[in-house]
């Protein structure tokens, strides 16, 4: 059974989804989840947070005290392309990065109102060949994302793969928007379970975001991309998002890549419950597993 405390991202959703049948500009949704998505997440204590400019993208460091600085979580936030920002997961990723015992780099990036995608893609790929040229080793660098994230924690793969440019050394992705397409039946089956995450809100963000642009474009679309030769992958999704599929899906195609890949589904959890850190059980069992499985990716002894 789902924690109490829990209930409170099933709560943000439903609120959400009400939010987004209201006639708002998009500046004014993008408000309401600067407020009410980075309340979920507790303060974590012992960590700093420091902008800095990555080659002209706002990036943020997330810096744990202790943390060794010379690893490091390179994070694509989430927010569907129409919110999210360093802001609303600054906490969540401190949290990360504490468990972990490195420093953290997000980056922001235009929302689709503003720019149609590859724009992001250009601009999370920037801000890794920075963070490449600050003297952090690559086999020192895990790639993180959630949500619509996970396009572009892949699409920087894809790049950097296909460029010659250094690969990290692990990948994780929470709650991953993989497929385009929309083809997972979880979209179906956990529709009375998950109110926000339906077929047509996703219909209406690849429009936003995606334009007219190929929808099978593996940039775009990780989940019809050629994953051979990736980094170790680690997948969480919960049971009764509408997203799971997508996990479940990548999941076989990364196995069938020869790609070391493990997959995690928490029972009665919604997407990116790990944004509850430090308040709900099930989140910080999420980040805990999260940390215990990337610290030896990045030469870290496990605790």
């Amino acid at each position: 059974m789902s924690s109490k405390q829990s209930q409170a991202n099933k709560l943000h959703y439903e609120a959400l989804a009400k939010v987004s049948a209201a006639d708002l500009t998009p500046e004014e949704q993008i408000e309401w989840n600067d407020i009410h998505w980075t309340a979920l997440t507790a303060e974590p204590g012992d960590v700093d947070y420091i902008e800095a400019d990555a080659d002209g993208v706002q990036a943020m460091w997330v810096v744990p005290k202790n943390a060794q600085k010379d690893r490091v979580i390179f994070y694509a936030h989430g927010g569907g392309f129409v919110s999210g920002s360093v802001y609303t997961h600054r906490k969540m990723v401190g949290h990360l990065a504490k468990a972990t015992g490195a420093r953290a780099l997000l980056f922001d990036y235009a929302y689709g109102h503003q720019q149609k995608f590859p724009h992001q893609l250009e601009s999370a790929f920037t801000t890794y060949r920075w963070l490449l040229g600050q003297g952090v080793k690559p086999e020192h660098i895990a790639i993180a994302g959630d949500s619509s994230g996970a396009i572009l924690t892949f699409g920087v793969l894809q790049l950097a793969r296909d460029e010659g440019v250094a690969l990290p050394a692990a990948v994780m992705v929470l709650s991953g928007w993989l497929d385009l397409t929309l083809t997972g039946q979880s979209y179906e089956t956990n529709r009375e379970k998950d109110v926000f995450f339906s077929k047509a809100g996703g219909e209406w963000l690849i429009s936003t975001f995606l334009g007219d642009g190929d929808r099978r474009d593996p940039l775009a679309s990780p989940l019809y991309a050629d994953l051979k030769g990736l980094p170790p992958i680690y997948l969480q999704a919960g049971s009764d998002e509408t997203l799971l599929d997508d996990s479940r899906m990548f999941a076989e195609q990364a196995k069938k890549a020869g790609v070391e890949t493990k997959l995690d589904v928490f029972p009665g959890m919604l997407h990116t419950h790990q944004m509850m850190a430090g308040r709900a059980p099930e989140a910080d069992d999420a980040i805990d597993r999260l940390a215990q499985w990337v610290r030896p990716k990045l030469g870290l002894e496990v605790v």
